[in-house]
């Protein structure tokens, strides 16, 4: 491998994010040399509609041929959704769940998709599949599912088959449990400290489930378990992202990291040891928000590991492989024209499923774990 397909095939391990409403003209500079594999969303991005349509379809005519940009947002329902009116406003996936039908959990997963692929936003981060069992937990809450893992393995894969027939690809998280911390990983490092029987019955049983079903995209979490690594959270541990994820649960997809940028991890190793102490552990796919020095960092790193270390070359091909397989799974289809595009948001069928779900407040429906920890 060249120095130049080195440089390339490490870009596209990367996605990256950026402050603006329009793309700067260094970031599409980027994306056409292949240094960026990915573009993220998020609310500073986004003023209506049309205009994020431009900006999408900007972004991915910029991507050189062969290697098709992935454009992604956090888009689950409730609290943590970009995209806003005039979309869709869905209610949280645990409201959608209490309602007790599979059925309806797929239809949201369906429509929330339709609406984003409208946008031409091919990829978007969820369902979360953590088991929400702690009613302190300070960052998932109502994002879950639901309090067993039966729950939100159930419901969780009906959103995300949902997702799937609109033509969008889905990515569960947050491998393997974030679902019992008191510790938001956005501030510091949380701690999960149940015993290996427990988290296997709980926390590791939707993801499990999810490797099954053929889930393409799982996230990693920022959160140490003693149990499995005393010393590394699970973004940077071969014990937990490459031996149980991929040796134990047969997961074969693309292992995507949560954003390096979070204190959890950025407060404790630099960016360059982040990302190939990563890609050594088994993560294929980096997020990095911003700013862009950074991002220009891991990429620099990557590059220069690959080309000092044989194991970090051979694990570079690997998630490249992995990550043109996941992207050539991506709706070709650019954003619709705005008559189109309009019509298809917010529509009164989508309208009508949103509110047809009884709020159900987590804090104070959590359950009992499966197995005592």
């Amino acid at each position: 491998m060249s120095s130049a397909s080195l440089r390339t095939w490490c870009g596209q391990l990367l996605s990256v994010g950026f402050d603006g409403v329009e793309p700067p003209a260094q970031l599409l500079d980027r994306i056409a040399r292949s240094e960026v594999g990915g573009v993220m969303l998020f609310r500073p991005n986004i003023v209506e509609p049309v205009q994020v349509a431009e900006l999408v379809r900007a972004l991915r005519r910029a991507s050189p041929a062969g290697f098709p940009l992935a454009v992604s947002v956090d888009q689950e329902g409730g609290l943590v959704q970009r995209l806003r009116q005039p979309l869709t406003v869905w209610p949280d996936m645990f409201s959608v769940a209490a309602a007790g039908d599979p059925a309806r959990s797929e239809a949201v997963g369906r429509a929330l998709g339709d609406e984003l692929c409208a946008l031409g936003i091919g990829w978007n981060f969820a369902p979360v599949l953590d088991v929400h069992t702690n009613p302190a937990n300070p960052v998932i809450g109502n994002r879950a599912f639901g309090v067993t893992p039966a729950a939100v393995e159930t419901h969780a894969l009906a959103f995300w088959r949902g997702l799937r027939a609109a033509g969008v690809l889905g990515c569960g998280k947050h491998f393997p449990g974030h679902g019992d911390t008191q510790t938001d990983s956005h501030l510091d490092l949380p701690v999960v400290v149940h015993d290996d029987a427990r988290l296997r019955a709980v926390e590791l049983a939707p993801f499990a489930a999810a490797a099954v079903a053929g889930v393409s995209a799982i996230m990693t979490a920022h959160v140490l378990y003693p149990a499995w690594d005393a010393r590394l959270p699970a973004t940077l541990s071969p014990r937990i992202a490459r031996d149980i994820l991929r040796g134990e649960l047969g997961f074969a997809g693309l292992l995507v990291s949560d954003d390096l940028g979070m204190r959890a991890v950025a407060d404790r190793w630099p960016i360059e040891k982040l990302v190939v102490q990563s890609l050594l552990a088994g993560v294929d796919h980096f997020l990095v928000r911003e700013p862009q020095a950074r991002q220009e960092a891991a990429l620099a790193a990557l590059v220069r590991a690959a080309e000092t270390r044989p194991e970090v070359r051979a694990r570079v091909q690997e998630s490249a492989a992995r990550t043109a397989h996941f992207k050539a799974l991506l709706s070709p289809r650019l954003p619709a024209e705005r008559s189109e595009l309009l019509a298809r948001l917010g529509t009164p069928a989508h309208q009508a499923l949103a509110a047809s779900f009884q709020p159900v407040d987590a804090t104070t429906a959590t359950g009992s774990p499966v197995v005592d920890g």
